[in-house]
């Protein structure tokens, strides 16, 4: 009977010995801030900005933005290098964990086809990421000099 007693016991002292599970860290948590769409005129595209702030413990991606109100809405990046600007669309950009990334001018930023918009409005604007999120936006549209300060 004893030594039955042990072998019922035996897995549950090997589970007791098994080393612990280690925690998954938790998932990006992403926060816009400071989010506009510089509208021009009809007909010419629409930038995006915005400042992205990931207090999670994950770096994770942007993969992706949609709107209603855009034709297409691209993740682009404007640099300029000996002299020379140049605008480019981006597959993703990423957020580390307890990091924020700008979209602003000069930088990465939100390129609107074919805009259907009017200064003083909002559009909706869908941001998706590479874990499978997605962040709702309502931004404010401003004309060419963008938001005023103060």
């Amino acid at each position: 009977m004893k030594r039955f007693l042990m072998l019922l016991a035996l897995p549950l002292l090997l589970g007791a010995a098994s080393p612990s599970v280690t925690p998954k860290p938790s998932p990006a948590l992403i926060h816009a801030s400071h989010a506009w769409i510089r509208y021009l005129l009809p007909g010419l595209p629409a930038a995006g900005y915005m400042t992205l702030t990931n207090t999670g413990d994950a770096t994770t991606r942007l993969v992706k933005a949609s709107s209603v109100d855009c034709d297409t809405l691209m993740l682009h990046e404007s640099k300029t290098e000996s002299g020379t600007a140049t605008m480019t669309m981006v597959k993703s950009i990423t957020i580390p964990a307890h990091g924020r990334v700008r979209l602003a001018e000069g930088g990465y930023h939100l390129m609107c086809t074919k805009p259907k918009m009017t200064v003083g409005g909002n559009v909706g604007i869908t941001l998706s990421f590479s874990d499978g999120s997605n962040l709702l936006l309502l931004v404010p549209v401003y004309g060419p000099a963008g938001p005023r300060e103060g």
